[in-house]
């Protein structure tokens, strides 16, 4: 049993739907946290795609959106540590 809170992990297009604004895409907002996990700046469950299953619009590292996930917490401390 774990002792994680449920909901406690977010995938990578739930955590970079935090992240939209008037001057910020869906998918830039993707694209950012991608190239933090790829630079180790952000730590993540990471699944990637092979070349040939991409659907969609590319990640940096063939990140796949829906099953790379990032702790909340985690997502929280990067992202103060931006500001």
């Amino acid at each position: 049993m774990s002792d994680q809170a449920p909901n406690s992990k977010s995938n990578l297009q739930e955590a970079a739907q935090q992240l939209v604004s008037a001057t910020r895409s869906a998918h830039a907002a993707e694209v950012m946290l991608a190239e933090a996990i790829e630079h180790g700046e952000l730590q993540a469950d990471i699944k990637r795609w092979a070349t040939e299953q991409w659907e969609g619009k590319q990640l940096p590292g063939n990140l796949n959106r829906l099953e790379t996930f990032i702790e909340r917490s985690v997502l929280e401390a990067w992202l103060a540590r931006q500001h």
